[in-house]
């Protein structure tokens, strides 16, 4: 299997339900430059971060929070950038006021937060939400927001053992292109039942070399149990 955005996603999340219908989460980031293969997933308190390597200057479009939860409610955001709080604070804000969770959340903060700042590229925005409604049913948005475009959300039907996302690039390792929205999801079948089997997945269909070397940098899997979100994470370099 390859990975459905082609050779080069960039960065990549995915949400979806197992098998046996626990809420998940993937995250995969990948670089063709050195500056972007020097980082690594580190855990955080409720979250996981993508840092450097080693002492390196931070830089807010390669060093974030890619994933943020809320222990008690299960709430969790995974994004590509700086929006992950801003998305979660709103979302659990809605869940403990007990509110019903709408797309347009998610839609404005995109919007408002705009494609990140590093021409030619103008690398979208992409980021993922899990919630509940009053009811306590499973809640999936995702969203891009495109350089030039308007952001673009989208309700996930929960589906057990599919997961659905998308990657900030389209694949072409010479000349990265944006996601393209218009095109649709990415839609992963997962058989497994735990994170390592998750962040394994994501990161075996993401194998790619550009001048010789592995693309890949880490990926994230994570799944809702009775005692919260169980996180596992590959990083390239060691720790």
């Amino acid at each position: 299997m390859k990975n459905p955005n082609g050779p080069y996603p960039g960065r990549q999340l995915f949400l979806g339900l197992t098998t046996n219908n626990q809420p998940c989460f993937a995250y995969l980031v990948t670089g063709r430059s050195p500056a972007s293969r020097e980082r690594m997933a580190i855990r955080i308190e409720n979250g996981i971060r993508i840092g450097p390597v080693g002492n390196v200057n931070y830089d807010p479009l390669r060093h974030y929070n890619a994933v943020k939860y809320d222990p008690g409610s299960g709430i969790l955001v995974v994004s590509n950038g700086i929006q992950t709080e801003a998305i979660f604070e709103t979302y659990k804000l809605i869940y403990h006021t007990r509110n019903s969770p709408e797309e347009i959340y998610l839609n404005t903060i995109l919007e408002g937060a705009g494609a990140e700042p590093d021409p030619p590229l103008n690398t979208p925005r992409i980021a993922g939400v899990f919630t509940r409604n009053i009811e306590g049913e499973s809640i999936f948005f995702l969203g891009i927001k495109p350089y030039g475009r308007r952001a673009k959300t989208w309700r996930v039907p929960p589906l057990a053992g599919i997961i659905s996302g998308m990657s900030t690039y389209l694949g072409n390792l010479d000349i990265p292109v944006a996601f393209e929205p218009d095109r649709g999801l990415a839609v992963l079948e997962f058989a497994g039942s735990t994170p390592q089997e998750l962040a394994r997945l994501v990161f075996d269909i993401s194998e790619a070399k550009y001048n010789g070397s592995d693309i890949r940098v880490c990926s994230v899997g994570g799944i809702l149990t009775d005692q919260g979100w169980n996180i596992e994470i590959i990083n390239v370099v060691a720790v």
